[in-house]
């Protein structure tokens, strides 16, 4: 297994890529849990792990913005085991959970996709993500164009842009070469 990517957390709360001696947002760094890299998150100065408050940080901002993934009955549930006997057994429980959930995730949308084929509503999930990426990389290009501050905040983007750019258009070309479908 590759080394984890480290992210250092700095006093004014700012992320930074070591990988690519950059400053990220945290919606950056989800983007970076969604397409699987391991990643930690250290205290800058201290080197401590802040790993788990800052994917806390993530889950709370998303389900601030409407994505209500967390039932309150869980949540009040999650509450009830902090300062119990159970606190040290469910983190590991948990991870047996997500995972085979995450297993059978896969295996449904290969066997939803083996038996509708092109009409499944998994078969182009990826490829729309992608898409939506790329339209959201490009409009916060053209926003940059319009706002100096937003222009100054870019965090050397144009090579992901344009590489999504590129996915974009090749997609679009199978697409075409498909019969426009």
């Amino acid at each position: 297994m590759s080394e984890p990517l480290i992210i250092k957390k700095y006093a004014n709360r700012r992320l930074y890529n070591t990988e690519t001696s950059q400053y990220i947002t945290l919606a950056d760094l989800a983007d970076m849990i969604r397409d699987g890299r391991d990643v930690e998150v250290v205290d800058a100065k201290t080197g401590k792990d802040l790993t788990r408050a800052t994917f806390a940080q993530i889950i709370f901002e998303e389900e601030g913005k409407g994505a209500a993934m967390l039932p309150v009955n869980f949540l009040k549930t999650l509450i009830g085991f902090y300062d119990n006997s159970m606190q040290s057994i469910l983190p590991h429980y948990l991870d047996m959970v997500m995972d085979v959930f995450s297993q059978n995730q896969a295996r449904i949308r290969e066997e939803t996709n083996k038996a509708l084929g092109g009409f499944s509503p998994f078969a182009h999930m990826e490829k729309m993500q992608a898409m939506q990426r790329t339209q959201l990389a490009q409009m916060q290009q053209v926003m940059g164009l319009f706002n100096p501050f937003l222009a100054a905040n870019r965090t050397g983007g144009d090579d992901k842009a344009t590489a999504a750019r590129i996915a974009a258009l090749e997609a679009e070309i199978v697409r075409l070469k498909a019969g426009g479908k």
